[in-house]
């Protein structure tokens, strides 16, 4: 078994003065980034990861998805008989809220979906809730309900859909991702990856690099107080992930690492070592981002990042930041197959 690196303690250095300028939505994001240290880079192949961590443990007082699937008390299906590609309906029969990720895969009743943003449905509450298609080929019943994956939408596919949901909001006041533009993203993964797929999922590209996946899954444990992660592919820095509770981040790290996984291995290179004294910097941009409010569906509000480099965003509830995932736009815009060349 790979030893666990060390880990090297480092407080972020955010600025505050971005709290009055840029009112309270960025006060929650601000703030939960001044909470975290940095600790020790690990490398596995082309990924580094660089966890944050919280001053110690901590539970989380909702269900995730796959949780609340397991006990039964969770079930996610299509709207009707005649379905919806962009709505499907959770109900949630548990006495605790359930906690959905932005990316997520639902694998399963008519077609696959991933989860436009990530949400928190109240316990006792059937809500229907905004989804990509991942799997354009296929539109008939394969089961009558759903079932949360292990694994999120590939980073690139997710930090474009991220801006095009923040769009979407701004604009119409609704979660909408561009699905031509998620279909052509796959298309475009599965021709560099060199996948094959009857009905053009992206799950398929999972399963055939799946032991290289799990690969990457097992050189990044989590530890303790491990809340989050920044991601660095080949020396970029693609995403960070954060969340509220290292319970949180211990049970969907996994599937965000299979996310990371799988552009790095379609961007796979035998370079040397990279620096990474990009990552506080893209850390407090990220802080110091304006961000737009909106009502959330189920708890709490939707805060959409407004920046020129960095797409994403974060779900607050009950007084702090659930869920932030933040992109820089290099990732939302590269399309590059191995050879170089621009899609």
């Amino acid at each position: 078994m790979r030893p666990r690196a060390k880990l090297c303690l480092k407080k972020l250095n955010i600025s505050t003065h971005t709290l009055e300028v840029e009112g309270i939505s960025m006060t929650a994001i601000n703030k939960t980034l001044q909470a975290v240290t940095l600790g020790e880079a690990r490398r596995f192949e082309n990924l580094h990861i660089v966890p944050l961590l919280a001053p110690a443990a901590s539970a989380a007082d909702y269900l995730t998805l796959g949780e609340a699937q397991q006990q039964g008390l969770a079930v996610v299906t299509e709207i009707s008989d005649s379905g919806s590609v962009p709505t499907l309906l959770l109900k949630n029969d548990a006495e605790q809220a359930v906690f959905l990720l932005d990316g997520e895969e639902l694998v399963g009743a008519k077609q696959n979906r991933i989860l436009n943003l990530s949400l928190l449905v109240p316990a006792k509450t059937t809500l229907e809730i905004p989804v990509s298609c991942v799997e354009q080929g296929r539109w008939s019943h394969r089961t009558a309900a759903f079932e949360s994956s292990g694994r999120t939408f590939f980073s690139k596919g997710r930090a474009r859909k991220a801006e095009r949901v923040s769009e979407s909001l701004r604009d119409w006041g609704d979660r909408n991702a561009d699905q031509m533009e998620v279909w052509d993203d796959i298309s475009a993964k599965m021709s560099d990856m060199a996948v094959r797929s009857s009905t053009a999922a992206i799950a398929d590209a999972y399963d055939q690099f799946a032991g290289s996946v799990d690969e990457y899954v097992a050189a990044f444990p989590t530890s303790e107080t491990q809340v989050g992660a920044c991601f660095v592919i080949n020396g970029t820095i693609c995403g960070l992930e954060l969340f509220d509770s290292s319970d949180t981040c211990n049970k969907l790290m996994p599937k965000l690492i299979r996310s990371y996984a799988l552009d790095a291995i379609e961007e796979r290179l035998d370079s040397a070592p990279v620096a990474l004294s990009g990552i506080e910097p893209f850390i407090q941009r990220v802080a110091a981002a304006p961000a737009d409010s909106f009502k959330a569906l189920g708890e709490g509000e939707d805060l959409r990042i407004r920046s020129p480099s960095i797409a994403g965003g974060a779900l607050t509830a009950r007084d702090r930041v659930v869920h932030l995932c933040a992109f820089t736009r290099e990732s939302a815009d590269r399309a590059r197959d191995n050879g170089g060349r621009m899609r």
